[in-house]
Order: C-alpha cells, then sequence, then structure tokens
C-alpha cells in the first residue's frame, strides 16, 4: 500500500528537486510505478519540463486512475508541463489531448491563444501594418505574480511575489486563473478548482513562495 503524494514520473524532468522542495516541507511521497499504485495516494502531483508530446506517456490506464482519484475528491497539482497537461490540450502537440480538467487550449508565448496571432503591439495598433511586439521566448527568469482572486493554493502568497519560470507555452486566463503574469501579454501563472491546482512556475526553484505554495497544496490533502 502507497499513501501520501504520488509524484508522477513520465519522464518530462527531473523529479530530484521537486522530491527535495516536498522533502522539507516534510511531505510523505512516493513515486507510483503503474497506475494501480494510486489507489491509496492521498493527493498527485503532475510535474514537467519540456514539450507537451512527452504527456503522451500518460496514457488511458494513468489517466484513468488519476481521474478516478479525482472522483473520490483527492487533490491533484500540475507543476508547469504537468499544468498545461490539466487543460484541454495544447498547440504544442495539436494532436494529443490534455487531462481536460479545465476549459481552453494552451498556446505559444507572443500568439493569442486559439484565435491566432497576437495583436499586442508597441503602439497599440492592430492588423498586418501594426509593428510586432516582440518577446523572448522561452520565457526563461523570475517574474512577478498578479494575484487576482483569493483561493486555498495562494494564501500566505504576497501580491507581486516573484516566482521561477522557464517555458515557451503557455495556459489562457480564464475563470480558472488565480493568478497571471505578464511576458509580452497575460498568462496564467496559478489555477485552481477545487481540489484541483496548478503552477506556470517551478515551485521547488522559487524559495520561500514556492514551499508555500506546495505547504498549501498539502493542506488540501490533509
Amino acid at each position: 500500500m502507497n499513501t501520501g503524494i504520488a509524484l508522477i514520473d513520465y519522464k518530462a524532468g527531473n523529479l530530484t528537486s521537486v522530491k527535495k522542495a516536498l522533502a522539507t516541507i516534510a511531505a510523505d511521497v512516493f513515486v507510483p510505478a503503474t497506475p494501480g499504485e494510486l489507489a491509496d495516494a492521498q493527493g498527485i502531483i503532475v510535474p514537467g519540463v519540456g514539450h507537451f508530446g512527452a504527456t503522451r506517456a500518460l496514457d488511458a490506464a494513468w489517466t484513468a486512475a488519476i481521474l478516478s482519484r479525482i472522483g473520490e475528491g483527492r487533490p491533484l497539482l500540475g507543476i508547469c508541463l504537468g499544468m498545461q497537461w490539466l487543460f484541454e490540450g495544447s498547440a504544442e502537440a495539436a494532436d494529443l489531448p490534455g487531462l481536460g480538467l479545465l476549459g481552453g487550449r494552451c498556446y505559444k508565448l507572443g500568439q493569442a491563444g486559439p484565435k491566432g496571432p497576437a495583436l499586442r503591439t508597441e503602439n497599440g495598433l492592430a492588423g498586418p501594418k501594426a509593428p510586432a511586439l516582440l518577446i523572448k521566448v522561452p520565457h526563461v527568469g523570475w517574474n512577478s505574480l498578479n494575484i487576482r482572486r483569493e483561493t486555498s493554493i495562494v494564501e500566505g502568497v504576497p501580491q507581486g511575489a516573484q516566482v521561477y519560470f522557464t517555458h515557451s507555452y503557455v495556459a489562457p486566463v480564464t475563470d480558472d486563473s488565480v493568478a497571471v503574469t505578464e511576458h509580452g501579454e497575460p498568462f496564467a501563472a496559478i489555477v485552481q478548482h477545487g481540489q484541483i491546482a496548478g503552477v506556470q512556475f517551478h515551485p521547488e526553484k522559487s524559495g520561500d513562495v514556492g514551499l508555500r505554495v506546495l505547504k498549501n497544496f498539502l493542506d488540501l490533502v490533509r
């Protein structure tokens, strides 16, 4: 029997730093080898970096097991790519569905999501003759959080807190967005819908703020 927090390893990033951060806050963590080992998990964390195509490893058996635990009221946290997987899909791998727990599709920074090229320009004009607003992609480094609504996942996180990002694709700003970050355009930095939460940044690399977010997730479990 495996209890505690299940940290899903689908070969999309190094789990070591996430495990160390969770150990810092005294979380009981295990890495399931099979979907069946999720049966007694108290909560689930899906981390990840890189291409959305890596989520293909989370096949029907893993998806069914995760959805079953969510149906039982057990909380789920997605980190970076793991957060994007909570949505319906991503333009990065258009043929590959996400988990679909949150509405909307992820898109590349510098584009206006599913509606096509961004209309943001330096002089506020729109259309093909307007000068493009260039942004650096991937977005790597520290950036601030604009907290738009108070939920449990951001309890104790100050407005404007700095966290560490490294990504090229983003999730849209929706009613589930708790905090938004600006990099050329606003995107969802933290989402929460009931027991389901996600962060686009890396809490394990974001110092005390990141640890606070992880602690808040543990509070959903306990």
